[in-house]
């Protein structure tokens, strides 16, 4: 296993960080990232909540918490949601 360090925070190996990058990369340039992040540059991110795109194709704003998943969840001893 890897180091974690700045850019590697899953302490991937080299050659796993290299591949995770070039998926990672390949799904950002497909048309519908492309047509999401158009969209959320025309709405407007805000520092309070999150744009949470649904599966239906509408674009509903939500707080940070509920967007990533956290409300409600408790957090371990290594400051992690269990």
């Amino acid at each position: 296993m890897g180091v974690k360090r700045p850019g590697n925070s899953q302490g991937l190996s080299p050659s796993a960080l290299r591949d995770k990058r070039a998926r990672d990369k390949a799904m950002a340039m497909t048309d519908d990232r492309k047509k999401k992040k158009r969209e959320n540059q025309r709405i407007g991110q805000r520092s309070d909540s999150d744009l949470h795109h649904t599966s239906s194709g509408t674009v509903r704003r939500t707080s940070i918490a509920y967007n990533r998943a956290t409300a409600g969840k408790e957090l371990n001893e290594k400051g992690r949601h269990s």
